[in-house]
């Protein structure tokens, strides 16, 4: 498959990220470790799991967290098979890590940031040795093909921490923002395509437009990724059918909000006021609809004073 040809396939799955799609499918056809930087939500998973479909490259998936032992991820010999066999290559037990090496597949580890140092130094050694020691099986030959493809949230993010530079030595780091409104909202439109159609092309871009005021709010310290776009025009076609109206009428819109997006941001410390009340803010700036106050009596429809007529009685005659 020529270049030209892997590009088609991966658009058909990525939306917009012309430029990081070309560098990601360049470096890995370089045989270069690959680091993905961007906020949640920004399709760095989708992005390389589409490369790697494209490029028929193999697949194992890590999930990185506190717990990601280096045991975990390299894999242990089965106590049962070392009590009968004792120490023996057939009773070790591949982890991801080694499941890769041995098949000279991409290791995808998911943010890589929140793994523990020591498992870290795991990767790090295999990273620049091709090979892998382990403890009472002996070493590892990195084979052909395998390669090291990860991600990564911020650092100020909750529950990441810095990740040592030898990390960065050994990648080549591609960062991922925001795309723009017209891109989240081909998103909102391909992932949710009954709702939006639904929805109405108007209220599907208000819907991506409060999604991105989040991220501006100075109350919010972490605003909703597209997600929550995706999961508020979900909510609020539903919920309009639920209750027989329109979705997108305001009591559906602003439950659908509150639902979809409270949970996802995260408020600076002593701001006195809750996710519920800062996302009710920001739908009635995008789609709180006032119906005009009828004229009080004695006004008109400019809703001035009418003009008062002269009174032609006589004083005193009250």
């Amino acid at each position: 498959m020529s270049a030209s040809e892997i590009l088609e396939v991966v658009r058909r799955a990525v939306v917009g990220r012309t430029r990081e799609v070309e560098v990601v499918v360049a470096t890995l056809a370089a045989g270069r470790n690959v680091l993905l930087e961007g906020p949640p939500g920004t399709g760095k998973s989708t992005l390389l799991r589409s490369v790697a479909g494209a490029l028929g490259l193999d697949f194992v998936f890590v999930e990185g967290n506190a717990e990601l032992t280096p045991a975990r991820l390299l894999g242990s010999h089965d106590p049962a098979h070392v009590l009968a066999e004792g120490y023996t290559a057939d009773a070790f037990v591949d982890g991801p890590m080694l499941e890769a090496v041995r098949s000279g597949s991409l290791l995808y580890v998911e943010e890589i940031n929140r793994i523990p140092e020591e498992t870290l130094n795991v990767l790090v050694t295999v990273m620049s040795e091709r090979e892998v020691t382990v403890p009472r099986l002996g070493r590892v030959e990195a084979a052909e093909g395998f390669r090291l493809v990860a991600a990564m949230n911020p650092f100020d993010a909750v529950g990441t921490a810095r990740i040592s530079g030898a990390i960065y030595d050994r990648t080549c780091r591609v960062a991922m923002g925001y795309q723009d409104a017209g891109e989240e909202t081909a998103i909102v439109s391909a992932v949710t395509a009954d709702a939006t159609a639904a929805l109405g092309p108007d209220v599907t871009a208000k819907i991506v437009e409060l999604v991105r005021a989040t991220r501006e709010h100075p109350d919010i310290r972490l605003g909703s990724s597209v997600r929550g776009a995706i999961d508020m025009a979900a909510v609020a076609a539903a919920l309009g059918d639920l209750r027989g109206v329109a979705p997108d009428s305001d009591d559906v819109t602003r439950d659908a909000a509150i639902t979809a997006l409270s949970g996802r941001i995260r408020l600076h410390e002593g701001t006195g006021r809750t996710p519920d009340d800062v996302i009710a803010d920001l739908w009635r700036r995008f789609f709180e609809t006032r119906p005009k106050k009828p004229p009080e009596s004695g006004e008109s429809s400019s809703g001035k004073g009418a003009p008062r007529r002269p009174d032609h009685r006589a004083p005193g005659t009250d």
